[in-house]
């Protein structure tokens, strides 16, 4: 009867383990009561830290609305941008809101949600060298800076292909080499470029312009492959603070209190 007893025990618990892998994100969001969200906290206004260090932003006002919508309490996880997308495809976390940019290469391993943002990209620089890095050609043979793992790194190497891509893993630290004079400049969102010169003295936006087809970003959330019905209610979230333009206000609201922070 033992022998029957541990083989039936064993039987059990494959069986709930073969039941807890089969879990959509959407099964274990409400069976968990949770909604886990990475993000990447130094990109304000989208997402950043409150004076008690908890992340806050229109990104975590966005995931708020999600975490509403599915009736479930909301838990953001601050982590490496460019970690931000294997923690969503290895489960360790149910959505990735930070900013993140459309693009193919992405798309072939995690599914976008629809766009909430269209943001265009600026060049930031030194105070001072904002004429002196105009153009595309006078960053040849120069170093231009991006955050790991984002789309900049990307746009850096298409449109900048005499200048010298450099990578760091936060704008902050990009900000820092800019003004030490370690590098040109670095590629940001409008709004995040725009509120770092407002922020800091040292800095200025060069008059270089992208065109539509080299950069022109919209803004998306990413979850896992295979998970249509979570996907479902995260578009229907995102349409609707589109569409009644609550993310602006939210986007605007957050903007002031970024800028005023710092």
């Amino acid at each position: 009867m033992k022998k029957v007893f541990a083989i039936v025990l064993a039987l059990c618990m494959v069986l709930c383990a073969m039941t807890a892998s089969a879990e959509t994100v959407l099964e274990k969001i409400k069976n968990s009561g949770v909604l886990v969200v990475g993000t990447e906290a130094t990109y304000g206004p989208y997402e950043f830290l409150d004076d008690n260090a908890q992340p806050i932003g229109c990104d975590i006002w966005l995931a708020q609305q999600i975490a509403d919508e599915l009736g479930v309490e909301l838990k953001v996880q601050d982590m490496a941008f460019d970690g931000i997308i294997d923690a969503v495809k290895s489960g360790v976390v149910d959505i990735g809101i930070a900013a993140f940019t459309v693009n193919e290469d992405r798309a072939k391993v995690i599914d976008f949600s629809n766009q909430y943002e269209l943001s265009e990209q600026l060049l930031i620089v030194k105070k001072g060298n904002g004429e002196t890095y105009a153009t595309k050609e006078s960053l040849a043979g120069k170093k231009v800076g991006a955050q790991m793992g984002t789309v900049q790194s990307a746009l850096i190497e298409k449109v900048f292909t005499d200048s010298e891509l450099f990578e760091l893993d936060t704008y902050p630290n990009l900000a820092m080499e800019t003004v030490n004079g370690n590098i040109a400049g670095f590629v940001c969102d409008k709004a995040v470029g725009e509120g770092m010169v407002a922020q800091n003295d040292n800095l200025e936006v060069s008059p270089l312009t992208f065109s539509a087809e080299e950069a022109s970003f919209g803004k998306a959330c990413v979850v896992a492959q295979g998970n249509e019905d979570f996907l479902e209610i995260v578009n229907k979230v995102v349409d609707k603070v589109v569409a009644d333009g609550s993310y602006l206000q939210a986007f605007e609201e957050y903007n002031a209190i970024w800028s005023a922070a710092n």
